[in-house]
């Protein structure tokens, strides 16, 4: 089992080493102290930390229409009119897509978790993993659970929440009829085990910014890694200057004897770059008709989908690039599928929302 270290809610008004916390170890029983006298028996393990919900909170895009994951960001915009702080402020963490095709969202703010973070930090705690309680409830049930002194609710509920007594006799005529109660003044040893084995479902917070940092190496250790680096480096720069030498030499023969193969009627060879490229010149329109062609293939993808075309440029190279205007990120994702049902190589880049709509480039890219 893991070593869980969990910040009850308690102490959220003023972090601080004494922080009332719970610590379950590989016997599974519970160890109720502040965080001062946890720290000493946390050093040198890495720990997986549990996070009250009321540090956080949680969000849910609409249905997604394609089954391929989006990025991150093009989720983030999808629930920004959700958040009541901008973007920026925010450490926003995407979840596993649900059965209606949405998407969860666990929103912390970036500068309270960066104080939590370096709180343990400073106390010698490492910290491999970040959940949130009311996340790790199992999937397969809508379970409303007495836990550290307030109800929590998730599970198979679309929403994830902590209520005092008195907030829950208000919210419980709207919750589903099927919902199960589980009070651990009763039944502690389940809400234990759920919250603290696996759930592969469940958000972890620790990536991007505040993704786990690998150990350095001593300092020693480090320049010995180094020096062995920059000599093997030199080894290798040295055989691949031969080796790329011979190769060179060999190519160019082989180019030649199949220049000569190709255009017989060249029986002097001066530049042979210079040369193959007059000789293309003169077939360039085959070249020209595939443009064409893939032209009206875009024109076929596009024409179908409720976007607005500003501008459509060819780069050489680059293949087309097609700057457009979509009502939401979910037509963007339809022109996409619509593209790769038509075999055509289409990508959205640059991505934004703005008061008219979103705003994309559609990349074509040119055909070998």
């Amino acid at each position: 089992m893991k070593t869980w270290l969990y910040l009850t809610a308690e102490g959220l008004a003023t972090p601080s080493l004494d922080w009332p916390c719970c610590v379950w170890s590989s016997t599974g029983q519970r160890r109720l102290m502040p965080l001062i006298q946890a720290a000493p028996g946390l050093k040198g393990q890495a720990v997986d930390l549990l996070l009250p919900m009321e540090l956080c909170s949680w969000v849910r895009s609409e249905p997604w229409p394609a089954r391929r994951r989006p990025a991150a960001q093009t989720i983030a915009f999808a629930v920004e009119d959700q958040l009541g702080e901008s973007l920026e402020k925010l450490h926003l963490s995407v979840g596993t897509r649900d059965p209606q095709g949405r998407y969860p969202v666990m929103v912390i703010n970036r500068e309270r978790f960066t104080a939590v973070l370096q709180l343990l930090k400073e106390a010698g705690i490492e910290v491999r993993s970040v959940f949130v309680d009311a996340d790790r409830l199992p999937r397969d049930q809508t379970l409303g659970v007495w836990w550290f002194g307030r109800w929590m609710l998730g599970g198979g509920l679309s929403a994830r929440l902590t209520l005092a007594e008195d907030g829950l006799t208000l919210l419980k005529p709207g919750l589903p009829i099927d919902i199960q109660w589980r009070d651990e003044r009763q039944e502690r040893a389940d809400a234990d085990q759920w919250l603290t084995q696996a759930s592969p479902q469940a958000i972890n917070l620790l990536h991007g910014d505040f993704a786990r940092q690998r150990k350095r190496l001593p300092w020693r250790l480090g320049g010995l890694a180094m020096a062995m680096l920059l000599a093997l480096n030199w080894g290798a720069s040295e055989a691949r200057i031969h080796f790329l030498d011979s190769q060179g030499r060999e190519l160019h023969s082989r180019n030649e004897q199949q220049f000569k193969a190709l255009y017989p009627e060249q029986t002097r060879i001066v530049d042979l770059a210079a040369q193959l490229g007059a000789l293309q010149i003169q077939g360039a329109e085959p070249q020209a008709s595939r443009i064409a062609g893939l032209v009206n293939l875009v024109e076929q993808v596009i024409g179908a989908s409720p976007v607005e075309v500003q501008r459509i440029e060819f780069r050489q190279g680059d293949g087309w690039k097609i700057q457009l205007t979509a009502n939401s990120f979910a037509e963007l994702e339809l022109l996409r599928e619509r593209g790769r049902q038509q075999g055509t190589p289409v990508r959205i880049d640059n991505a934004s929302k703005n008061q008219n709509g979103v705003q994309a480039t559609l990349t074509v890219e040119q055909e070998a």
